[in-house]
């Protein structure tokens, strides 16, 4: 059996992080959530999740410089990151694609098509899917 994929979620919006972990979780993941750059580097680096689901716009440590300092550690750079923010300006997809996001979804997003983004970039065998 394999162990369940953990997703991390970094959100400064509580709602939405519960959302997305209630989703997450139906569908058989292990969540761990962050509500800031700070707080979702420490937990990367302590659990290596399958996949970071990372909002742009946070206190601190925003979401594109997260995703820089993801890609540049070595340790770290191959999980997939799928930006899940209300910046929807070309200059901010492309640069978030250029620097290494997997994918970039606009808020407001439809939550069944962020599992469907997810699912592309983890293993087949997840449980539930």
């Amino acid at each position: 059996m394999h162990p369940k994929p953990k997703i991390l979620i970094c959100d400064d919006d509580l709602l939405l992080i519960e959302l997305i972990e209630f989703r997450l979780a139906a569908k058989g993941y292990e969540v761990i959530t962050a509500r800031d750059g700070e707080e979702a580097l420490e937990k990367v680096r302590s659990s290596l999740p399958d996949l970071v689901v990372l909002d742009a716009m946070m206190p601190g440590i925003d979401g594109f410089e997260l995703l820089v300092r993801l890609k540049a550690d070595t340790t770290l750079a191959h999980i997939p990151v799928v930006m899940l923010t209300a910046r929807k300006g070309e200059r901010d997809i492309v640069s978030a694609l250029e620097s290494g996001a997997s994918d970039y979804l606009v808020k407001p997003f439809i939550p069944e098509e962020l599992l469907a983004r997810i699912e592309k970039y983890l293993p087949s065998e997840n449980p539930g899917v």
